[in-house]
């Protein structure tokens, strides 16, 4: 299961119903945040996300993706967390970022590590998925992300195994299902390709952070199962959005069209549209043959594999 909380959906402006940039996902129990602004605590309460995440990535220093940081840090203090946070982020952060989560003289009594990932580098790596950064362009540093899972065994056909290969039910099974060739009582050999089908895609999931439309997104974000995009202005705002470092709507929907991404967030909006946000819902689908959608503060959705409409 692979869980994703819009926290924060606003602008570098938070509305009434909007807060500043923040996303968790929670992968079979692995919990991460994607950014981190103002009061991010209180709506990781609200939704009910709990706190059990274990890595912080932040896209860029600017105010509405960090400040958030230290009471995230200190509220974790208070409630007598012991396990390790490790926050990462682009290069030229580390210092901003330590100063962060000592803010005001706090000393966190848990460990809390900071480390810079540079585009194209593996932030995190576990032998199920990897959480590689990605180039942006923004007006300062700047990392997208990209969680990418293994590649998944492929199907075991039971059917053709017991009924026409006579293969017992039992460990042999699992056997072929890991690999391995196996010989039979009779002398027969077996390989696994023969009830095994192919590798079965993991599943992707991309959050740029601010950043104009790029060649690396695309290239991160290829078949991806979501992509989170920078949508901050409408069209009609272009020369803003070029200006400023951010995409418009239709910009993120041309992203994810050329990548076939199958589902794509908008996200970051500018509080100008506070009540026009089918607008940019509406100019996104012109250009995108997938599910594009603006998520509400507190929308949560699942991510399935891409395969399971096949189960």
């Amino acid at each position: 299961m692979i869980r994703v909380t819009f926290l924060g959906t606003s602008g570098a402006v938070p509305t009434v119903s909007r807060a500043p940039s923040a996303v968790h996902l929670n992968r079979e129990g692995d919990e991460f945040l994607f950014d981190c602004g103002e009061g991010t605590q209180r709506q990781m309460m609200r939704f009910g996300t709990g706190f059990g995440l274990s890595h912080l990535f932040v896209s860029h220093l600017h105010g509405d993706h960090v400040l958030g940081i230290p009471g995230l840090v200190q509220s974790l203090d208070f409630n007598d967390r012991e396990e390790p946070l490790a926050i990462h982020g682009p290069p030229g952060s580390k210092r901003h970022l330590t100063e962060l989560v000592h803010a005001v003289g706090h000393d966190p009594g848990f460990p809390v590590t900071v480390r810079e990932v540079r585009p194209g580098a593996v932030a995190l790596d576990r032998e199920e998925y990897e959480v590689r950064a990605f180039e942006t362009n923004h007006r300062t540093s700047s990392v997208g992300y990209a969680l990418v899972e293994a590649d998944r065994k492929g199907r075991f056909d039971r059917e053709k195994a017991e009924a026409e290969l006579g293969i017992p039910p039992g460990p042999a099974y699992g056997r072929l299902h890991a690999g391995e060739t196996i010989e039979l009582d009779d002398g027969r050999v077996v390989d696994p390709e023969e009830v095994v089908g192919p590798p079965r895609p993991g599943r992707r999931v991309v959050y740029t952070g601010d950043t104009r439309p790029v060649e690396a997104t695309v290239e991160a974000a290829e078949n991806a199962d979501l992509l989170v995009h920078d949508a901050t202005f409408l069209h009609e705002a272009v020369d803003r959005a070029r200006k400023t470092a951010h995409s418009t709507a239709r910009e993120a929907a041309e992203v994810a069209d050329r990548a076939e991404a199958k589902r794509l967030a908008l996200t970051h909006l500018s509080s100008r549209y506070a009540g026009r946000a089918h607008e940019l819902e509406r100019e996104a689908a012109e250009a995108f043959d997938g599910e594009a959608f603006l998520p509400d503060d507190g929308e949560e959705i699942e991510v399935p594999f891409p395969d399971a409409d096949d189960e």
